[in-house]
């Protein structure tokens, strides 16, 4: 069986039951029934709904994920109230390792069901149901960030939204010896496939996309498809190795200060990210280049010529909830040495309990659980489960959420040994909208 498949949790289900709600999984075959969650997600978010044109096309290219839907047997019409989607991607860690991410997706409860228990329900479904098919590790983006903290969910990423005033730019980046050309999008989707998964393999926090979330973002499908371009860059041996998608708005006073919105923006290489940066800080009549979600170590920043050209925002990213604590640290590499006694709190006992972390001069590390005393000078923290899934990937400083008081040493200095230990060469960032 597969997790698309595995049953409704039945505590989620029987307490959404006491308030006369209905959880079902969703025949994303039968049309009319997968029509009305799109529709009710599409309300979720506030995004207008779907033509018919826009449903047959989700239906037709959207990969299958697991689809759940909450209804009320007494509403006016057979539309969810609430809705989620889950499914299995990689997620790179620190090393370069791929573990399996339980992703969830669509979170989203009608106006007039408030306050009766159906985001609880769902997410704890999700949890429940993540941790019987064996996934180690439950990741979402939040737009309330306020909500699933409660979960364990913990801030492990955050990305950047960036707007470069262009002429204040004067380029100091290298002088790409490749060539950037405009691309079609269904030409270049498998390239940029191609390119996601080389970045993924040395980016932290990188997960897999499918084909319909990469046409989205280069203009292949979606409403606005007509307003996004698409450039490819290819190295000077002919290897696609960047690809960029944008979308121009004037400025209604005047004609030449253009805004550029970039809706993608990946590399493989430094040489393609810097190539396609310039690219754009480089058009004409455009004043403005803005970028959501870019990476807090964007190296963009060092060559502008003037770093106040830039302006950056930042935001949470990808929240992560460990829910098998040791597959999940045995699977990323560590920096330094060290033995940490982690005493974890998980108020839903996914993860719960005392464990010792030992990692050798390899990078490897090795978890098992702690009944009787520490190791002679290993260190040792208190912390609950949404703190550790915020620094798993390197991206969240342990020493800073220990003078916050969210993580308690319980032996001096043990907050520095975890964040020496946890530390990634590159700052965690999930490339792509989840």
């Amino acid at each position: 069986m597969s997790f698309e498949d595995a049953p409704i949790d039945a505590a989620s289900a029987e307490r959404l039951a006491r308030s006369g709600l209905e959880l079902r999984l969703v025949d994303r075959t039968d049309q009319a029934a997968f029509d009305a969650w799109l529709q009710a997600d599409n309300r979720g978010f506030h995004d207008p709904a779907d033509d018919p044109a826009g449903l047959a096309e989700v239906r037709a290219h959207q990969p299958s994920r697991r689809t759940t839907g909450v209804y009320d047997p007494q509403g006016l019409i057979d539309e969810p109230v609430g809705t989620t989607q889950s499914w299995v991607a990689p997620l790179t860690v620190p090393g370069g390792a791929a573990v399996p991410l339980w992703s969830i997706a669509s979170v989203t409860v009608a106006p007039t069901h408030r306050r009766r228990g159906i985001a609880r329900a769902l997410l704890e479904s999700e949890l429940r149901t993540a941790a019987a098919d064996g996934q180690p590790i439950a990741g979402l983006t939040a737009s309330e960030a306020t909500l699933y903290g409660r979960y364990g969910f913990g801030v492990a990423t955050f990305g950047e939204t960036t707007e470069i005033e262009t002429a204040r730019v004067r380029w100091t980046g290298p002088d790409a010896p490749g060539r950037t050309r405009f691309a079609d999008p269904a030409a270049l989707l498998p390239e940029a496939l191609a390119i996601i998964d080389r970045l993924r393999a040395v980016q932290p926090g990188a997960i897999a996309y499918d084909d319909f979330k990469v046409g989205l973002a280069i203009g292949l499908y979606g409403r606005d498809r007509a307003r996004v371009r698409a450039v490819r860059y290819a190295d000077a041996a002919g290897v696609p190795q960047g690809f960029a998608a944008y979308s121009l708005s004037p400025d209604p006073r005047d004609f030449t200060k253009h805004t550029v919105t970039v809706r993608a923006l990946l590399g493989a290489t430094d040489e393609a990210t810097a190539a396609l940066w310039r690219f754009l800080l480089e058009l004409d009549l455009v004043a403005t280049v803005r970028a959501a979600d870019r990476p807090v170590d964007e190296v963009v920043n060092w060559q502008l010529g003037d770093l106040r050209a830039a302006r950056r925002t930042r935001a949470d990213r990808l929240w992560l909830r460990i829910l098998d604590l040791p597959v999940a640290l045995e699977a990323r590499r560590y920096a330094a040495p060290a033995a940490v006694v982690l005493e974890v709190d998980d108020p839903l006992g996914f993860a719960a309990g005392r464990f010792l972390l030992e990692v050798g001069p390899d990078g490897t590390g090795r978890v098992q659980p702690l009944a009787g005393e520490a190791p002679r000078g290993a260190a040792s923290v208190a912390l609950p489960i949404a703190e550790l899934s915020a620094i798993y990937l390197g991206g969240v400083a342990p020493v800073t959420l220990a003078r916050a008081g969210r993580i308690a040493e319980l032996t001096p200095g043990a907050a520095l040994v975890l964040e020496r230990a946890f530390a990634a060469e590159r700052a965690p960032w999930m490339t792509l909208e989840f």
